[in-house]
């Protein structure tokens, strides 16, 4: 039996919760039998998320105080009542909390990306800041992750950022090893007629042209360098600029009314996955501009629909994407102009889509369910 310990429902991580969800599917479909444990939601009943300060504390002591406890004794249960081994996988390393409540030779971690650890450091290439709270709470799970033997990284490139910072201090006989992210939903392109009835939601259809991004409005997603490639082609290309996730910020604002480009911008905040696959099965071009990442699922998601992608010369953007994207430097404009000129020329978007439909072959869930199952028993 395996385990699975996924994420306390009101922080509404939602691309962990997606995550648990796609391992414990693909392990369910291999004929492993699998339980997912979600942390008890006690006190932060009250609350409906605990990203508010008050919630924050509220939500803390639900998972560092609570849930360990239960946690100890769901796992006693179920190691009396089994007869076969029972493994444990933590599916968030934030919460490594977890690990020393567990049986220590039986119970492994997926690391998602170090950035908020690196930030917390004061390494400013994670493009993530901390407050006093936040560097404590990133100093617990790192040092609790240094303690893990086993150890998945979703890319080289995480794996490589933490074995770095961990140093001398990596256990002994560590198995720390990649093991990519697979497609945490269905992921296809759809007809241009049904995409068309989605886009005329927004105010907009597949007869007008337009750069597609997902995701927040974080520093580090870079969003500001497709407000400005914007600017700068708004003369020689009829299209637009289309943002979905996380609705723009005012800074953001203030720079589209900046480039005078009200017009040519639609923000459409959180959409559903039905709408998200009309976004990227209809875009011209998915740009992923973003300066860190731990793995970018986009980019494999937009490769999927059949989307042209260009993205950064960065790891892991440029690991995930493999053959299939074209790629810039992100803190330089007329680097990702020159690769959007590129794409005008049918021929090289038809090898980039492509391309990417071989290099999505890598991310299967049964592929990357099966190297869990060998790393996990291990």
């Amino acid at each position: 039996m395996i385990i699975l310990i996924g994420n306390y429902k009101p922080d509404e991580q939602e691309s962990m919760i997606r995550f648990s969800d796609m391992l414990f599917n693909g392990l369910i479909k291999e004929g492993i039998e699998t339980r997912l444990w979600i942390p008890t939601i006690c006190f932060g009943i009250f609350f409906g998320n605990t990203k508010t300060s008050i919630a924050k504390w509220v939500g803390y002591i639900d998972k560092w105080l609570f849930y360990p406890l239960v946690l100890k004794i769901q796992s006693l249960k179920i190691e009396l009542g089994k007869k076969g081994t029972v493994r444990y996988h933590i599916c968030d390393h934030s919460n490594s909390m977890y690990y020393k409540w567990l049986p220590e030779n039986r119970t492994s971690i997926t690391c998602h990306d170090v950035l908020a650890i690196k930030g917390a450091l004061g390494y400013k290439d994670a493009y993530c800041t901390s407050t006093k709270t936040g560097k404590y709470l990133q100093h617990l799970i790192f040092k609790n992750l240094k303690q893990v033997n086993k150890i998945a990284c979703v890319s080289n490139y995480t794996l490589k950022e933490l074995s770095e910072l961990v140093g001398d201090e990596k256990p002994q006989n560590a198995n720390w090893q990649t093991i990519p992210n697979s497609f945490n939903s269905s992921f296809s392109k759809i007809p241009s007629s049904d995409s068309n009835a989605i886009l005329k939601n927004f105010g907009t259809d597949s007869n007008v042209p337009f750069i597609f991004h997902v995701g927040s409005s974080h520093e580090r997603k870079n969003r500001q360098l497709l407000i400005k490639l914007l600017g700068v082609i708004k003369d020689e290309w009829n299209g637009i600029v289309i943002f979905a996730g996380e609705k723009l910020n005012e800074e953001l604002l203030q720079l589209v009314e900046k480039y005078g480009l009200q017009k040519r911008i639609i923000d459409v905040g959180k959409i559903t996955h039905e709408e998200l696959v009309a976004f990227y099965s209809s875009c011209f071009v998915f740009i992923f501009p973003s300066l860190s990442e731990g793995f970018g699922w986009p980019i494999i998601e937009a490769q999927a629909c059949e989307a042209p992608v260009i993205t950064v010369n960065y790891s892991p953007m440029n690991e995930v994407a493999g053959e299939a994207a074209l790629f810039a430097n992100p803190n330089n404009l007329s680097d990702f102009k020159m690769a959007f000129d590129k794409l005008k020329d049918e021929k090289l978007r038809t090898q980039l889509i492509q391309k990417g439909k071989q290099n999505i072959e890598r991310f299967r869930l049964d592929i990357v369910t099966k190297e869990y199952i060998r790393f996990i028993n291990s």
